[in-house]
């Protein structure tokens, strides 16, 4: 990115910060609503009915691995309970449903010469009932749970798991696309990839921070463009629907205004979503100074080439474009200040040459601290960097450490971030199309197991029947949903009974028409 570029991101966020008040308006008619969820984290049932293992299944099983050695075994019991949660959307009123599919429930190997009926089936009742009730589906290929076959053959650092992931992807397709209209490849490569094979506190648990991390998301990039393409050639003339990427970063705001922390913030955003934005929505390929600094650092550390890889000319036409918008998830905002570090091993934290902290005036639940103008910056940034894309909020919440039902501080996070959305559409010019609330139930959080809270909707993980009960975000959200947004108090005339007139909107969803 040129100076100016920087300059001028940087220019729209210094506003932005200094923009304390609220705006009372509505979001756009064709403006859409959903909440969100993964198949580990809900669904339970982890070895019944011909599913396979997974990553997350070995994973969780190893001692200290899980906060409380929790697993997703049971989790919400989605598997048995999939017909109250689809009441539950119902409830809120949201106009689309975003959930991935367990790779290993419906092929067991991973592999598509032995499917397994009994997963087919239950994705098949997911899909048909949430669509007698009107939500539309947004189905997410991969979210994190690999197959343990797939992993004991090379997992992502293997170049055939391009082709298998391919074969996967037109599987679902022809299954479930004749009622799928909206497809996400991968959720979040860079935590998936930075966590579980970087820094090794997901999983599979490796440790290798400026190696491995490289080659995973060399081959995740290619395999995403290749699911992708099959579905442009194959699936989109007849089923004609969108598919895209959800990426994820937290919003890297300069320390101060001087160049150093300008030039550091641009490029932290750079090392964290220009990663994978940049091949697919940007210029092609990695963002230069991503090559130039993990060059540098592999000379200074004796490598013969660089830790980076590189695509050839045909990769990098091949993954270029393949989006059909820019999936977002975003939670944070760290400050940014520039570090120059000579590192003896390799590491991708390193190779960036940032130092990250937290305003000590911030307020938050461990690694989500309440930033809403943060969005707002990123929602700029994305717009100015990638040529105005239709951006599609896939992922924004608030965790707590507690099981109360009087969740204020989700609701004051949930209403000064989307309306930091308004702000960024009504006010900047922003095309953000949809946003989506993480998440509709509290559920295994990774890592963190059941200690950490998103949900919408209280879980009883104590009691073997996993009762939900709404929490008061959930009432704010289905208010959000049936005011599309936040009209003027005194002329404010729907209420919660009310259904609002987007019959047309949702039809164009859920046909993927954008």
């Amino acid at each position: 990115m040129h100076l100016f570029n920087i300059i001028l991101s940087v220019s729209v966020f210094i506003v932005v910060q200094g923009d304390d008040d609220f705006l009372y308006d509505t979001f756009p008619e064709d403006f859409l609503w959903g909440t969100a969820t993964s198949s580990y984290q809900i669904e339970g049932a982890w070895n019944v009915d011909g599913k396979g293992e997974n990553i997350w299944d070995t994973f969780s099983h190893e001692s200290g691995k899980v906060a409380n050695n929790d697993t997703g075994d049971i989790a919400c019991d989605s598997y048995n309970n999939y017909a109250e949660d689809i009441q539950l959307l119902k409830d809120l009123g949201v106009d689309f449903y975003r959930f991935s599919l367990s790779w290993a429930r419906l092929l067991p190997t991973g592999r598509v010469d032995q499917p397994n009926q009994a997963g087919i089936d239950y994705y098949n009742t997911l899909i048909n009932e949430l669509l007698e009730e009107d939500i539309i589906p947004m189905v997410t290929l991969y979210h994190w749970d690999l197959p343990k076959d797939l992993y004991d053959q090379g997992g992502w650092e293997n170049e055939e798991m391009v082709q298998i992931f391919n074969e996967y992807a037109i599987f679902a397709f022809e299954l479930f696309g004749d009622r799928v209209k909206w497809w996400i490849t991968f959720n979040e490569p860079y935590v998936f990839i930075v966590y579980g094979m970087g820094e090794g506190y997901h999983a599979p648990g490796l440790e290798s921070p400026g190696e491995i991390i490289y080659t995973a998301a060399h081959t995740v990039l290619k395999a995403h463009a290749e699911a992708w393409h099959s579905y442009d050639e194959l699936f989109r003339p007849t089923q004609n629907g969108n598919i895209g990427i959800t990426l994820d970063t937290d919003w890297k705001e300069p320390l101060t205004d001087s160049p150093e922390d300008i030039e550091a913030s641009e490029r932290g955003m750079q090392f964290s979503l220009g990663w994978f934005a940049n091949p697919i929505h940007g210029s092609g390929g990695y963002p230069a100074v991503m090559k130039e600094k993990i060059a540098e650092k592999s000379a200074q550390q004796g490598y013969e080439q660089s830790r980076l890889p590189e695509f050839t000319a045909e990769e990098e036409a091949r993954i270029l474009g393949t989006s059909d918008f820019f999936g977002l998830n975003h939670y944070s905002t760290a400050m940014v200040q520039g570090e120059n570090t000579v590192a003896p091993e390799p590491s991708y934290l390193d190779d960036r040459d940032i130092i990250t902290s937290v305003n000590e005036t911030w307020i938050g639940c461990d690694f989500v601290y309440v930033v809403p103008w943060g969005l707002r910056n990123l929602l700029n940034w994305i717009t100015n960097t990638y040529d105005r894309p239709n951006i599609y909020i896939t992922e924004n919440g608030m965790c707590d450490y507690n099981a109360t039902l009087n969740d204020e501080h989700r609701v004051n996070y949930y209403r000064s971030y989307t309306n930091n959305v308004l702000k960024a559409i009504k006010l900047d010019g922003c095309d953000v199309r949809s946003y989506t609330a993480w998440s509709l139930l509290d559920n295994f959080e990774w890592a963190y197991g059941y200690d950490l809270r998103f949900g919408l909707h209280h879980v009883d993980f104590e009691d073997p029947a996993r009762p939900r009960t709404p929490k008061a975000s959930a009432e704010f959200i289905r208010q959000l949903v049936a005011d599309n947004g936040f009209p003027e108090p005194e002329v404010k005339t729907q209420n919660l009974n009310q259904v609002k007139p987007k019959e047309f909107v949702r039809a164009k969803f859920r046909s993927g028409t954008q």
